[in-house]
């Protein structure tokens, strides 16, 4: 385990780091452009091993004294994922991005990959940070797996945002004709047909990263290469373990933080059904929709989703 000193060298390489990964310069419609440099980001990741023996991949930058923020990613990216909306995010606040289990810079265990592991590796986390409480912001399965966090251990989360995430119950919803739910176990005999190594440029992969919206080419062919270096027995044992048949009704109500739910009005994967059956749970929950996007939102307009976080979190444009 590393030391409190290498902690420190870590912390102070990160603040460093930030530095580079915002450089000013106007764009085309004279904006100021704010674009971490992915080759920066890298260099700012580090790990750490937890007490459960588990070790865990994780980028931490903004002020030490920041509000901590904890961006958990979803099924198959990575702590890159808020690359593109991080910097839209305020200064204030101290953002720590990391690699759930099986993915990026983390361990690849045998087992275990359910929403109560993953949860349990970012409460682990925050103890080995110091960190008393926190926000927490993730995406689809990053947002069970923050839904989880802040259900167990409410004393350590002040304020959830869960990004295209589910209440996993359909029970009295209804999807308008034409919109099936996302058919998991279709999803999963296809990638356990997949050999390694998986080609990042295959049909299967563009599919499985398409948006309706644009999204950075040179990011996206970053995460698609990242998603393809997760071994075929982890993608199944997430899909198993995580995303087929997880009863999350049962938890929802001891869910008593503040939360936001950011939808993509065109999220393939999490729609009209999911909506409603969060919706349903959380019913105090701030909502907001982007019709034109799609499951990964805060890709195609990640200034706009930041906006919104930004004013849930600290109240700020």
């Amino acid at each position: 385990m590393a030391t409190a000193t290498n902690s420190w060298h870590r912390s102070a390489r990160a603040l460093a780091v930030l530095a580079l990964l915002v450089p000013p310069g106007p764009t085309p419609a004279g904006e100021q452009a704010r674009r971490w440099q992915p080759d920066a980001f890298e260099r700012a990741r580090a790990t750490v091993a937890l007490a459960n023996g588990i070790t865990l991949g994780y980028v931490d930058v903004g002020p030490r004294n920041g509000r901590p923020v904890v961006l958990i990613h979803g099924f198959t990216d990575n702590a890159a994922s808020w690359l593109p909306m991080a910097p839209y995010l305020d200064p204030r606040l101290r953002l720590i991005m990391v690699d759930l289990r099986g993915h990026g810079r983390s361990g690849r265990p045998e087992c275990c990959y359910t929403r109560f592991d993953f949860a349990y590796d970012v409460r682990l986390l925050l103890d080995r940070l110091r960190i008393p409480a926190a926000d927490l912001v993730g995406h689809s399965l990053g947002s069970i797996v923050a839904q989880t966090v802040a259900e167990l251990w409410p004393d350590r989360i002040r304020r959830v945002v869960l990004i295209s995430s589910t209440g996993s119950s359909a029970a009295g919803c209804a999807a308008p004709a034409g919109e099936p739910p996302f058919d998991w176990a279709a999803f999963r005999g296809t990638v356990a047909g997949l050999k390694q190594p998986l080609d990042p440029d295959s049909t299967f992969m563009n599919d499985w990263f398409a948006s309706p919206g644009a999204v950075d080419a040179g990011f996206l062919s970053r995460e698609k290469r990242e998603a393809a270096a997760i071994p075929v027995r982890v993608w199944l044992a997430v899909v198993d373990q995580s995303m087929t048949g997880t009863d999350l009704q049962a938890t929802l109500p001891l869910l008593r933080a503040p939360v936001l739910l950011v939808w993509g009005g065109k999220d393939g994967i999490f729609g009209t059904l999911a909506r409603c059956s969060l919706r349903r749970a959380l019913p105090e929950a701030t909502v907001e929709i982007f019709p034109d996007l799609g499951h990964n939102p805060f890709w195609e307009e990640p200034r706009a989703v930041a906006a919104t976080v930004n004013r849930f979190l600290l109240g700020t444009p």
